[in-house]
Formats: structure tokens, C-alpha cells, sequence
């Protein structure tokens, strides 16, 4: 996902538009507030969350016309220079950068294929691109990074010393540096498999689960007080040691995020 996909803010790449990729971000961004799923907040009884909203005839004028940008009123609003016209609307101070529109034209003069977001796909088997770096892949992910690494003119970094190595999965799995003992263990360990049993013994500990809530966390705004105007304890830690214990035990991630949002509607719910 990191390795150049254009986004919906990003720049415009050479490759064929992808609708989940470029343009769902674009429109759920800056339509639905107006033009989504609340009909309460819908405007002008236009909607562009679903395919049949998106492709109709208003007041005479087609929405989207599939290869035809030109005679599409979607990009006609976005690109126009009337106040009174451009979409969105000045008053919802929201504007569409010059390669978001650009995506928007390229994706309707290319058809205008329309589809899902990506949780929402199947995913599929890619075939592996070939490279001419030979011997250095050792899995699947390898060619693709390869692939990308030949595009932009650059050639595969040196493998790590055995020392650094460890040092950057414990760092990545636990938040941790590694010890000394654990390092000399390591750098002493010259079986096959020895980078294996390093990462199982680092998902084993209990520092994963810390490390892995972390981000979590972040995003929900954990604290342990109220902070600024009123920073009162509140009694969060439970829900934190939850999520701990949740990456230790690798619960299913559906039911992760189901547990969360709606536990206490769950038949049965227990106090997890």
C-alpha cells in the first residue's frame, strides 16, 4: 500500500484510475455531506454513495457520462468558476486540488468504472513481476518491491548485519531495543531458521500486545484523566488492558472491532 498507489490527494499517475483507490476518497470526502447516504442532509435529492445516485439524469443533465467528461455535470461543477456552481460549494470550505479533478476527468473519460470499497473486494492473487535482480527475492513481496525498486532507477540495499536485524524487529514487535544477551544469542544462532524463531519468540511476549496497542490508543484518544479544563482520573485502564490482552491472544480482528463498537449488544455478553 505504501509502495507509489496515487490517492485521492496525492499525484495523478500513468496507470488506469482505480475508482476505490482515486475517487471514492475524492467524493466521500468532499460529497457526502451533501450528496450521501443521510437523506435528512442530502441536497438537491443527489446522491454519489451509490452507483444508481451517481449516474443519473438531474434536471436534465447527466451526472456521469461514461467516457465523456466533457458532457458530465459532475465535472463540470468541480472545475467551474462560477460561485454559484462550483462544487463543493465555497461555504463548505472544502476545494478540490487540480489532481483531484484531474482523477475525476481521467476516471470518467476512462469509462467511469464504478465499484466498492477495497475492505469490501475479494482479494485476488496477483502474478509475480519479474525482475532482473535474480536470487535476492525470497518470497512473494519480494518481486513486488523489486518491481517498484526497478521503476524508480534504484537497486536492493545490502542485506542488514545480524546485529542491526535483530535490533529493528524488536523495535518493530515490541518497542523495545533488544538486549545484550539477546543480541549475542542471536548473532550466535546460525541454523537455518534462526530469524524465524526470533520473531515467534518476540510475538510470544507480552510486550506485542503493549506494542501493537499503542497505535490503537493514539487513535482513541486513551488517557487516564479528562486533561485540560477538567483532568479528572477516569478509570480507562480496563479497556486498555483489553486491547493488550486482545493482540496477545490474537483475537480475530472482526470480532476485535465488533466487541468494541457493540459488545454490549452481543447475545450473552459477557464482561469482555
Amino acid at each position: 500500500m505504501l509502495l507509489g498507489l496515487a490517492s485521492g490527494r496525492g499525484a495523478v499517475s500513468s496507470s488506469q484510475v482505480d475508482f476505490s483507490r482515486d475517487v471514492l476518497t475524492i467524493l466521500s470526502d468532499n460529497c457526502y455531506e451533501c450528496h450521501g447516504p443521510d437523506e435528512k442532509a442530502r441536497k438537491a435529492k443527489l446522491r454519489f454513495d451509490t452507483k444508481e445516485g451517481a449516474f443519473r439524469v438531474k434536471d436534465g443533465k447527466t451526472v456521469i457520462v461514461p467516457g465523456k467528461s466533457a458532457e458530465s455535470e459532475l465535472v463540470r461543477r468541480v472545475t467551474s468558476s462560477d460561485p454559484e456552481e462550483v462544487m463543493p460549494p465555497r461555504k463548505s470550505n472544502r476545494k478540490l486540488t487540480a489532481s483531484q479533478i484531474g482523477l475525476l476527468r481521467r476516471w470518467v473519460d476512462e469509462g467511469a468504472k464504478w465499484g466498492v470499497h477495497w475492505a469490501f473486494v475479494a482479494p485476488a492473487r496477483s502474478r509475480l513481476p519479474r525482475s532482473k535482480f535474480k536470487g535476492w527475492a525470497r518470497n512473494g513481496i519480494d518481486y513486488f518491491i523489486l518491481a517498484r525498486l526497478e521503476k524508480e532507477g534504484l537497486k536492493p540495499a545490502a542485506e542488514a548485519r545480524r546485529e542491526t536485524l535483530i535490533r529493528r524487529v524488536t523495535l518493530d514487535l515490541t518497542g523495545l531495543p533488544p538486549t545484550p544477551a539477546e543480541v549475542d544469542a542471536f548473532v550466535s544462532d546460525r541454523t537455518a531458521n534462526a530469524y524465524e524463531k526470533l520473531v515467534d519468540r518476540l510475538l510470544e511476549s507480552p510486550r506485542f500486545g503493549e506494542r501493537m496497542a499503542v497505535d490503537w490508543l493514539d487513535l482513541a484518544r486513551y488517557a487516564d484523566t479528562h486533561g485540560y479544563q477538567a483532568d479528572r482520573y477516569r478509570p480507562m485502564w480496563p479497556w486498555r488492558d483489553w486491547v493488550i490482552k486482545a493482540f496477545n491472544q490474537n483475537l480475530p480482528y472482526d470480532q476485535f472491532v465488533t466487541w468494541q463498537l457493540a459488545g454490549d449488544l452481543l447475545p450473552q455478553a459477557t464482561k469482555e
